[in-house]
């Protein structure tokens, strides 16, 4: 018979029950992250000590696009301040007019009696990395909960609603966009107050205004502001322009596509709302989404230049 002499040294367990071991506690890690949201505190401190190593790896992009800026030829800087000054004058013409508008609002409610507080705070937040899967449209932002940002608050640019912030770290924060597959905003149409809730489409950048009948008042280039009743998003806010309808009597609901007003793919640097909003009645939303959809932009603008 054939005898092996027996190993000199004592042996630990086998390869296969190290990567047993591991494989268990991988998903076990999973399970309570995903169920209990465990693994909280460990994501903040990694991500409050990878934060360096994240700028000094982006240092040679940036440091890249800074001498790039820095060769710009004379004739370019001309021709921008030339376009700068013109849209400045554009500007303040539409900061009067909405001025305008916005005491004449201010006006209007005093006399029918209804009272709307639309007063937050805003937080300028750049953009500093974009996921890469297609089917989850998020973004991280360099502000976190040093700055006042918090799960739930309400992401805008200068044209309309962005997203939301889902997750919040000491220096950075999470924002799911509009146009993710599980985001949904109460909304109003401008033209006759009409409440609804439009969907993030997930792909393709669009937005889906689901369960409404085929017989519903809402029309093509219709624009959806937000309705205010879910106590995230101000009311007023520019959501998306519809763009598509098709009206088939084989389905109960009509099938609409929209367009989102704001640059979810374009922007760069965005406004986070850090303030509570209030709460608008259900019987005064119809009458004051219309209404403060100027003002709203309006006080967009101011926000990010006090910020």
């Amino acid at each position: 018979m054939d005898h092996q002499t027996p190993p000199f040294f004592k042996r630990g367990p086998s390869a296969a029950a190290r990567l047993s071991f591991l494989v268990f506690l991988c998903v076990a890690m999973m399970i309570a992250d995903a169920r209990l949201n465990a693994l909280y505190s460990v994501r903040a401190v990694l991500s409050a000590v990878l934060l360096p190593l994240q700028r000094i790896a982006r240092s040679p992009i940036d440091m890249a696009a800074r001498t790039g800026e820095f060769f710009v030829t004379q004739a370019r800087l001309q021709r921008e301040n030339s376009a700068l000054r013109q849209w400045r004058l554009v500007d303040s013409a539409k900061l009067q007019r909405y001025q305008a508008l916005q005491a004449e609002n201010s006006h209007l409610r005093g006399l029918l009696g209804a009272k709307l507080h639309f007063e937050e705070s805003a937080v300028l937040a750049e953009i500093v990395y974009a996921g890469h899967d297609p089917f989850n449209r998020k973004v991280t932002m360099d502000k976190g909960e040093q700055d006042r940002v918090k799960a739930g608050q309400a992401v805008i640019d200068d044209t309309g609603v962005v997203g939301q912030v889902t997750r919040s770290f000491p220096f950075s924060s999470e924002v799911t966009l509009l146009t993710d597959k599980d985001q949904a905003v109460p909304v109003q149409l401008m033209r006759n107050g009409l409440r609804a809730i439009v969907f993030g489409f997930g792909q393709d950048g669009t937005l889906e205004l689901r369960y409404m009948p085929l017989h519903a008042d809402i029309q093509t280039g219709d624009v959806l502001v937000t309705s205010g009743i879910d106590g995230t998003y101000p009311p007023g806010l520019p959501v998306a322009v519809v763009s598509k309808i098709e009206r088939n009597s084989a389905y109960a609901f009509a099938k609409i596509a929209c367009t989102p007003s704001a640059g979810t793919d374009r922007n760069r640097q965005l406004l986070i709302l850090t303030a509570p909003q209030p709460q608008v009645p259900a019987a005064k939303a119809a009458v004051a989404a219309p209404a403060v959809a100027a003002p709203a932009a309006a006080a967009a603008k101011p926000a990010a230049g006090g910020h």
